[in-house]
């Protein structure tokens, strides 16, 4: 006996909803309880249901696939926890639905050229991109195709950061403030010569956290790195160079913690009672380095969990209650502060 293929009613009918709410769990929109959510996706693992995506594409020019766009070599992003934090957050929320994701990683100007002939509502429904920088073309490239896009961070305006972030939906996390509670802090410990080792100037959080860090701790003692761990030894040896006297460094990310102390190590100073570290990630690796970093928490889960929130509400052609998302960040502290 043949068995008859589920549709789109059947599960319907399984769950105890209406067909429309079947019909928008099924298509990832974000305008459904998580009740109805859960017995439609409980029904359609318990029928088997696969949507006809062929037909469907048809009608609805839908491609059901999601490209996750990200300006950082491979070997930073398999490294970094920073990424790993928001890529498991879109993962996750990603889940939920019925959508495919697509990760690409892109840094020359041809990789960028290929990427946006490709980002076309032929291949795929939205975008999220993560780690983009000033110049990059690639975010207005995708609007001009005409496809929903949520950035990882801020844009930036001509060299200075846009408070209100254009009319790009955007996630990020409160840079400044965190930067803010790091300087404070040290400040309260007594620190004097207080360094920072900032982020890039052409992204939006090496901008805000650079100006969070100068309101309470001057911009005498600031070099700069690429939020790399190499990066951030360099530059700490050039601040040393610059002021031996140096107590204290706050630095843009963990990875140029990591960096900044060990070249402190290396020239005989202890940390904290030489000189106090603060990263900027709150990375687990923190934990467990020596001493275990004092750090600047930014919830990357949930920001990667916002951004799916807000592509998938344009996806819907749901209006989100707010398309600018910044979260909190928390000084956590450890021993090398």
């Amino acid at each position: 006996m043949t068995r008859t293929r589920p549709t789109i009613e059947t599960v319907a009918a399984r769950a105890g909803v209406g067909r429309g709410t079947a019909s928008r769990v099924v298509n990832g929109s974000s305008q459904v309880s998580a009740a109805a959510r859960a017995a439609v996706l409980k029904a359609v693992e318990e029928l088997g249901y696969v949507p006809n995506r062929a037909a469907r594409n048809l009608v609805t020019r839908r491609t059901d696939c999601v490209a996750l766009v990200i300006s950082e070599p491979g070997e930073r992003l398999f490294s970094e926890p920073y990424f790993a934090g928001i890529v498991r957050g879109i993962s996750t929320a990603m889940a939920q639905t019925q959508l495919q994701l697509w990760l690409s990683m892109v840094q020359s100007s041809i990789e960028r050229d290929r990427a946006a002939r490709f980002l076309s509502r032929e291949h795929v429904d939205g975008v999220l991109m993560l780690s983009q920088h000033a110049d990059d073309p690639l975010p207005a490239r995708v609007r001009e195709n005409g496809l929903p896009l949520v950035l990882c961070g801020q844009p930036l305006g001509e060299g200075e950061q846009r408070p209100e972030g254009g009319d790009i939906p955007f996630v990020d996390a409160d840079n400044a403030t965190g930067a803010r509670q790091a300087a404070q802090y040290l400040l309260d410990q007594g620190r004097r010569r207080i360094a920072s080792i900032a982020g890039p100037q052409d992204m939006s959080a090496g901008v805000a956290r650079l100006q969070g860090f100068r309101q309470l701790a001057g911009d005498e003692l600031v070099e700069y790195g690429d939020f790399s761990e190499d990066s951030g030894a360099k530059a700490m040896a050039a601040l040393l160079d610059r002021e031996p006297a140096l107590d204290a460094v706050f630095a843009a990310s963990d990875p140029m913690a990591f960096g900044a102390m060990r070249v402190l190590k290396a020239s005989g100073r202890r940390i904290p009672e030489d000189v106090a570290v603060i990263g900027f990630d709150g990375s687990p690796a923190g934990r467990n380095s020596d001493p275990p970093l004092t750090s600047v928490f930014q919830p990357t889960e949930e920001m990667g969990r916002e951004m799916t929130r807000l592509l998938l509400a344009q996806l819907g052609g749901d209006e989100p209650t707010e398309s600018h998302v910044i979260v909190d960040t928390q000084l956590e502290l450890r021993g090398s502060a």
